[in-house]
Protein backbone atom coordinates (compact mmCIF):
# COMPACT_ATOMS: atom_id res chain seq x y z
CA UNK A 1 0.00 0.00 0.00
CA UNK A 2 1.36 3.43 -0.86
CA UNK A 3 2.58 5.46 2.10
CA UNK A 4 -0.11 8.08 2.09
CA UNK A 5 -2.72 9.02 4.60
CA UNK A 6 -5.89 7.02 4.15
CA UNK A 7 -8.61 9.56 4.84
CA UNK A 8 -12.20 10.29 4.02
CA UNK A 9 -14.19 12.92 2.15
CA UNK A 10 -15.69 15.08 4.89
CA UNK A 11 -17.11 18.52 5.64
CA UNK A 12 -14.80 21.52 5.31
CA UNK A 13 -14.35 21.83 9.07
CA UNK A 14 -13.40 18.19 9.45
CA UNK A 15 -11.14 18.41 6.41
CA UNK A 16 -9.10 21.07 8.20
CA UNK A 17 -8.76 18.73 11.15
CA UNK A 18 -7.53 15.94 8.86
CA UNK A 19 -5.12 18.26 7.08
CA UNK A 20 -3.50 19.14 10.40
CA UNK A 21 -2.33 15.55 10.77
CA UNK A 22 -1.16 14.98 7.20
CA UNK A 23 2.46 14.82 6.13
CA UNK A 24 3.85 16.64 3.11
CA UNK A 25 3.56 13.61 0.83
CA UNK A 26 0.08 12.64 1.97
CA UNK A 27 -2.68 12.18 -0.57
CA UNK A 28 -5.94 13.66 0.65
CA UNK A 29 -9.43 13.04 -0.63
CA UNK A 30 -11.40 16.07 -1.85
CA UNK A 31 -13.46 17.71 0.87
CA UNK A 32 -16.96 19.08 0.57
CA UNK A 33 -18.62 22.08 2.18
CA UNK A 34 -20.84 21.61 5.19
CA UNK A 35 -23.84 22.39 3.00
CA UNK A 36 -22.99 19.96 0.22
CA UNK A 37 -22.33 17.22 2.76
CA UNK A 38 -26.09 17.05 3.15
CA UNK A 39 -27.01 17.33 -0.54
CA UNK A 40 -24.52 14.60 -1.34
CA UNK A 41 -23.56 13.15 -4.68
CA UNK A 42 -24.42 9.47 -4.95
CA UNK A 43 -23.33 6.50 -7.00
CA UNK A 44 -24.31 6.55 -10.66
CA UNK A 45 -26.37 3.43 -10.14
CA UNK A 46 -28.37 5.16 -7.42
CA UNK A 47 -29.53 7.90 -9.76
CA UNK A 48 -30.62 5.56 -12.54
CA UNK A 49 -34.22 6.42 -13.34
CA UNK A 50 -35.01 2.77 -14.09
CA UNK A 51 -34.37 1.74 -10.47
CA UNK A 52 -37.25 1.81 -8.00
CA UNK A 53 -35.19 2.77 -4.96
CA UNK A 54 -38.04 2.20 -2.54
CA UNK A 55 -38.34 -1.43 -3.64
CA UNK A 56 -34.72 -2.27 -2.82
CA UNK A 57 -33.58 -4.37 0.11
CA UNK A 58 -31.97 -2.14 2.75
CA UNK A 59 -30.33 -4.56 5.21
CA UNK A 60 -28.82 -1.86 7.41
CA UNK A 61 -32.25 -0.86 8.68
CA UNK A 62 -32.85 -4.04 10.68
CA UNK A 63 -30.84 -5.47 13.56
CA UNK A 64 -31.82 -8.97 12.52
CA UNK A 65 -28.95 -10.96 11.02
CA UNK A 66 -29.92 -12.89 7.88
CA UNK A 67 -28.40 -16.21 6.82
CA UNK A 68 -26.54 -14.48 3.99
CA UNK A 69 -24.87 -12.03 6.39
CA UNK A 70 -21.80 -12.35 8.62
CA UNK A 71 -21.81 -11.27 12.27
CA UNK A 72 -18.71 -10.19 14.18
CA UNK A 73 -17.99 -8.96 17.68
CA UNK A 74 -15.31 -6.29 17.93
CA UNK A 75 -13.89 -6.31 21.45
CA UNK A 76 -12.18 -3.05 22.40
CA UNK A 77 -10.80 -1.63 25.63
CA UNK A 78 -13.86 0.65 25.66
CA UNK A 79 -16.42 -2.13 25.23
CA UNK A 80 -17.84 -4.50 22.63
CA UNK A 81 -19.37 -3.62 19.26
CA UNK A 82 -21.46 -6.11 17.27
CA UNK A 83 -21.47 -5.60 13.51
CA UNK A 84 -23.23 -7.47 10.73
CA UNK A 85 -21.55 -7.62 7.32
CA UNK A 86 -23.04 -7.74 3.83
CA UNK A 87 -21.10 -10.09 1.51
CA UNK A 88 -23.90 -10.03 -1.07
CA UNK A 89 -23.39 -6.32 -1.72
CA UNK A 90 -19.71 -5.77 -0.85
CA UNK A 91 -18.10 -9.20 -1.36
CA UNK A 92 -14.46 -8.14 -1.59
CA UNK A 93 -14.57 -5.79 1.40
CA UNK A 94 -16.29 -8.43 3.53
CA UNK A 95 -13.93 -11.22 2.46
CA UNK A 96 -10.98 -8.97 3.21
CA UNK A 97 -12.28 -7.95 6.65
CA UNK A 98 -13.39 -11.45 7.65
CA UNK A 99 -10.09 -13.04 6.60
CA UNK A 100 -8.08 -10.40 8.46
CA UNK A 101 -10.30 -10.92 11.52
CA UNK A 102 -9.86 -14.71 11.45
CA UNK A 103 -6.10 -14.33 11.08
CA UNK A 104 -5.91 -11.97 14.07
CA UNK A 105 -4.65 -9.13 11.88
CA UNK A 106 -6.65 -6.51 13.78
CA UNK A 107 -5.80 -7.80 17.27
CA UNK A 108 -4.04 -5.08 19.25
CA UNK A 109 -4.48 -2.38 16.61
CA UNK A 110 -5.84 1.02 17.56
CA UNK A 111 -8.43 3.50 16.42
CA UNK A 112 -5.77 5.91 15.23
CA UNK A 113 -8.05 8.69 13.97
CA UNK A 114 -11.12 9.83 15.88
CA UNK A 115 -13.32 12.81 14.98
CA UNK A 116 -16.31 13.41 17.21
CA UNK A 117 -19.57 13.86 15.30
CA UNK A 118 -18.01 12.22 12.25
CA UNK A 119 -16.33 8.80 12.54
CA UNK A 120 -13.77 6.56 14.23
CA UNK A 121 -11.07 5.00 12.03
CA UNK A 122 -8.86 1.97 12.64
CA UNK A 123 -7.26 -1.08 11.06
CA UNK A 124 -3.76 0.30 10.45
CA UNK A 125 -0.83 -1.77 11.82
CA UNK A 126 1.34 1.36 11.78
CA UNK A 127 -1.22 3.33 13.74
CA UNK A 128 -0.68 6.54 11.81
CA UNK A 129 -2.92 6.20 8.74
CA UNK A 130 -0.14 5.17 6.34
CA UNK A 131 -0.15 1.39 6.77
CA UNK A 132 -2.11 -1.77 6.20
CA UNK A 133 -2.80 -3.94 3.20
CA UNK A 134 -5.54 -6.16 1.86
CA UNK A 135 -5.45 -9.96 2.00
CA UNK A 136 -4.42 -9.86 -1.67
CA UNK A 137 -1.34 -7.75 -0.95
CA UNK A 138 -2.55 -4.84 -3.02
CA UNK A 139 -5.40 -2.36 -3.01
CA UNK A 140 -8.80 -3.42 -4.28
CA UNK A 141 -11.68 -1.58 -5.87
CA UNK A 142 -14.41 0.41 -4.15
CA UNK A 143 -17.78 -1.37 -4.16
CA UNK A 144 -20.79 0.92 -4.56
CA UNK A 145 -24.44 -0.09 -4.78
CA UNK A 146 -27.97 1.14 -4.07
CA UNK A 147 -28.48 -1.00 -0.97
CA UNK A 148 -25.91 0.37 1.51
CA UNK A 149 -25.35 3.92 2.80
CA UNK A 150 -23.18 5.82 5.27
CA UNK A 151 -25.89 6.16 7.90
CA UNK A 152 -24.99 6.28 11.59
CA UNK A 153 -23.33 3.00 12.54
CA UNK A 154 -22.20 2.10 9.02
CA UNK A 155 -18.90 0.22 8.72
CA UNK A 156 -17.02 1.41 5.64
CA UNK A 157 -13.60 1.05 4.01
CA UNK A 158 -11.12 3.89 4.33
CA UNK A 159 -8.89 4.65 1.35
CA UNK A 160 -6.85 7.35 -0.37
CA UNK A 161 -8.02 9.29 -3.44
CA UNK A 162 -7.42 6.21 -5.58
CA UNK A 163 -10.69 4.22 -5.62
CA UNK A 164 -8.64 1.04 -5.96
CA UNK A 165 -6.60 1.65 -2.79
CA UNK A 166 -8.78 -0.17 -0.24
CA UNK A 167 -6.54 -2.12 2.12
CA UNK A 168 -7.14 -2.94 5.79
CA UNK A 169 -8.32 0.37 7.23
CA UNK A 170 -11.98 0.96 8.02
CA UNK A 171 -14.19 3.48 9.78
CA UNK A 172 -17.48 3.49 11.66
CA UNK A 173 -19.76 6.47 11.05
CA UNK A 174 -20.58 8.06 14.42
CA UNK A 175 -22.30 11.36 13.66
CA UNK A 176 -25.76 11.56 15.27
CA UNK A 177 -26.88 14.91 13.84
CA UNK A 178 -29.86 15.05 11.49
CA UNK A 179 -28.43 14.92 7.95
CA UNK A 180 -31.55 14.26 5.86
CA UNK A 181 -32.14 17.84 4.73
CA UNK A 182 -31.44 18.22 1.01
CA UNK A 183 -31.46 14.51 0.19
CA UNK A 184 -33.56 13.87 -2.91
CA UNK A 185 -36.06 11.05 -3.38
CA UNK A 186 -34.64 10.58 -6.89
CA UNK A 187 -31.29 9.72 -5.29
CA UNK A 188 -32.25 7.91 -2.07
CA UNK A 189 -34.85 5.44 -0.84
CA UNK A 190 -37.27 7.21 1.50
CA UNK A 191 -36.32 4.83 4.32
CA UNK A 192 -32.67 5.88 4.02
CA UNK A 193 -33.62 9.56 3.99
CA UNK A 194 -35.50 8.88 7.22
CA UNK A 195 -32.49 7.00 8.64
CA UNK A 196 -30.28 10.02 8.00
CA UNK A 197 -32.48 11.94 10.45
CA UNK A 198 -30.69 9.90 13.12
CA UNK A 199 -27.23 10.72 11.83
CA UNK A 200 -24.65 9.59 9.33
CA UNK A 201 -22.63 11.25 6.56
CA UNK A 202 -24.34 11.19 3.14
CA UNK A 203 -21.42 13.04 1.51
CA UNK A 204 -19.51 9.75 1.70
CA UNK A 205 -22.12 7.84 -0.33
CA UNK A 206 -20.92 6.77 -3.75
CA UNK A 207 -17.29 7.23 -2.68
CA UNK A 208 -16.50 4.69 0.04
CA UNK A 209 -17.48 1.03 0.35
CA UNK A 210 -20.11 0.40 3.02
CA UNK A 211 -19.87 -3.26 4.03
CA UNK A 212 -21.34 -3.52 7.51
CA UNK A 213 -23.63 -2.01 10.14
CA UNK A 214 -23.35 -1.78 13.92
CA UNK A 215 -26.33 -3.56 15.50
CA UNK A 216 -25.18 -3.37 19.11
CA UNK A 217 -22.66 -1.16 20.90
CA UNK A 218 -23.17 2.29 19.39
CA UNK A 219 -22.69 3.58 22.93
CA UNK A 220 -19.17 2.18 22.70
CA UNK A 221 -18.64 3.91 19.33
CA UNK A 222 -19.84 7.16 20.91
CA UNK A 223 -17.51 6.67 23.87
CA UNK A 224 -14.56 6.21 21.51
CA UNK A 225 -15.59 9.27 19.51
CA UNK A 226 -15.57 11.35 22.69
CA UNK A 227 -12.02 10.55 23.83
CA UNK A 228 -9.50 13.36 23.99
CA UNK A 229 -7.39 13.65 20.82
CA UNK A 230 -4.32 15.55 19.67
CA UNK A 231 -4.03 17.97 16.75
CA UNK A 232 -3.92 15.08 14.24
CA UNK A 233 -7.13 13.51 15.67
CA UNK A 234 -5.19 10.68 17.30
CA UNK A 235 -6.50 9.64 20.73
CA UNK A 236 -4.15 10.74 23.52
CA UNK A 237 -4.89 7.47 25.28
CA UNK A 238 -4.84 4.37 23.08
CA UNK A 239 -8.18 2.89 22.07
CA UNK A 240 -7.38 -0.71 21.18
CA UNK A 241 -9.12 -3.49 19.33
CA UNK A 242 -8.38 -6.49 21.54
CA UNK A 243 -9.82 -9.02 19.10
CA UNK A 244 -12.63 -9.64 16.63
CA UNK A 245 -14.76 -12.71 17.24
CA UNK A 246 -16.67 -14.35 14.39
CA UNK A 247 -20.21 -15.08 15.61
CA UNK A 248 -21.79 -16.10 12.29
CA UNK A 249 -20.59 -16.77 8.77
CA UNK A 250 -22.86 -16.19 5.81
CA UNK A 251 -24.37 -19.24 4.13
Amino acid sequence: MKKNKVILSISLAAALLFAAGCSANSTTSPSSSAESSKSTSTAESTTASSVDLNALELPQLTKDVAENEDLVEMVTNKGTIKIKLFPEYAPKAVENFMTHAKDGYYNGLTFHRVIKDFMIQGGDPKGDGTGGESIWGEGFETEINNHLYNIRGALSMARSQDPNSNGSQFFIVQNSDDMHDGLLKDDYPQAIIDAYKNGGYPSLDGQYTVFGQVIEGMDVVDAIANVETDSSDKPKEEVKIDKINILQEAK
